[in-house]
């Protein structure tokens, strides 16, 4: 006999838990962007106007996400205590029968669900798009798009999903029902390759729908580009700029590709608020520092790994009614059992992400240390303090949070390491 453990309890309790947790690191924070003064290594670094901006931008983000993280936990545990997920499985299963199709074709009636689920999602989430968007970003000089702009890509996005979704959700439901003692295996290969699939067509088909991607011109930072990946024996096949400035003035940069080819992306942002092009190669040898040094291929190895795991507690837990029942469903759907189990293992999912935050801020000062071992040390120090001044990124983070939230080192942190690294080579 099963046991009747309360797991949607124990569910929200934990949901709830972690929102006080991170709420607590969030007041953290917020006391620290409150703070009138730069941290003593950014003085005479970050002109104080840009902290004045930055400190106002910041506190605006916080004060918001404050009141974003309150609603959506509310919407959340009233979904799972109110068993609203079983009567709306249920009702998207009325609709395929009224669509004069059958219910009881289990792919059918799970599209018609994540289809209502993406309806919902998108009308709940769309008063937090529009405001972050049209009133914090544009307040702060960030917001570029029109609100034709921002509803066409939504669209898109929607039509994309619309799309793509109905074959992957199908060959999953049909794995899993045909999967047997392999299905983890099974289905752990099928995202793999689905995985590889995405990363080749999204920069080719799927990304050019929302931007414009250019060759970057000849001239001086292309050479000097190209001459840093030639002589680390980067693969570079194209150099693009892509137009971020039609949506947002915050700037960044980018590679991808497989084995030898490989494309990097500049958004023509960063090329606009670098004050010379030494700093953007600065950026890039960061980047390649990635690259170099395998970052990419381990934390892609890390995610199969991930995956399957996940996917075999998955195959433990697929088959149990007590489970299924404690959440309110009476069947056993493919798709809800995986959102279940989803569910039952955030509190592994906290774990995972806090150990991959730490993991990824290692390997961005090994990139900072390559790039510094390039020659680049000066120019990077430079342009990471373009960046922070230009993105009005905190200049002041508690300690705990930055622990448990970023992927990247704060900025203090950054400079620090380059120059005990550079007074070493002294």
């Amino acid at each position: 006999m099963e046991s009747s453990f309360p797991f949607l309890e124990a569910v929200i309790g934990f949901m709830i838990l972690m929102y006080f947790f991170e709420t607590y690191l969030d007041t953290r924070q917020h006391s620290a962007l409150k703070l009138p003064t730069l941290p003593k290594t950014l003085e005479g670094v970050i002109s104080q106007e840009k902290f004045e901006k930055s400190r106002a931008y910041s506190l605006e983000k916080s004060h918001f996400h404050f009141v974003h993280e309150f609603v959506t936990i509310l919407m959340d545990s009233a979904i799972l205590f109110f068993r609203v997920l079983p009567w709306f499985w249920k009702k998207s299963g009325d609709f395929v029968v009224l669509a004069g199709l059958n219910a009881e074709n289990e792919i059918l009636h799970t599209l018609a669900f994540l289809a209502g689920v993406t309806i919902w999602s998108q009308i709940t989430d769309l008063p937090f798009s529009l405001y972050s968007t049209f009133v914090v970003e544009a307040r702060h000089g960030f917001n570029k798009q029109t609100i034709w702009l921002f509803f066409r890509d939504m669209l898109k996005g929607i039509c994309l999903m619309a799309i793509l979704s109905p074959p992957i959700v199908a060959a999953i439901i049909v794995i899993v029902q045909k999967g047997g003692a392999y299905l983890a295996i099974y289905l752990w290969g099928f995202m793999f390759v689905l995985s590889l699939v995405m990363m080749t067509i999204y920069p080719i088909l799927i990304a050019p729908l929302f931007n414009k991607f250019t060759p970057l011109p000849e001239g001086p930072l292309r050479e000097k580009i190209e001459k840093l990946t030639s002589s680390l024996n980067f693969p570079l096949k194209k150099l693009f700029v892509v137009d971020g400035s039609t949506r947002s003035s915050h700037s960044n940069a980018y590679m991808y590709g497989f084995f030898k080819n490989k494309r990097i992306v500049l958004y023509d942002t960063l090329i606009q608020q670098c004050k010379n092009d030494e700093e953007i190669v600065a950026v890039i040898a960061h980047e390649l520092g990635h690259w170099k040094l395998n970052h990419t291929m381990y934390s892609f190895i890390a995610v199969q790994i991930l995956t399957l795991l996940q996917f075999g507690g998955y195959t433990l837990v697929r088959n149990s009614s007590s489970l299924f029942q404690s959440f309110g469903f009476d069947t056993q759907p493919v798709i809800i059992g995986l959102i279940i189990f989803q569910h039952t293992i955030i509190p592994v999912q906290h774990l995972v992400s806090f150990a991959l935050n730490l993991v990824s801020r290692a390997f961005e000062f090994q990139a900072d240390a390559f790039a510094k071992a390039l020659g680049y040390a000066a120019s990077l120090r430079a342009g990471l303090v373009r960046l922070q001044e230009e993105n009005l990124s905190a200049m002041n983070t508690d300690p705990w949070y930055s622990a448990y939230h970023y992927s990247h080192p704060p900025l203090v942190e950054r400079l620090a390491a380059i120059d005990e690294e550079t007074k070493k080579t002294d």
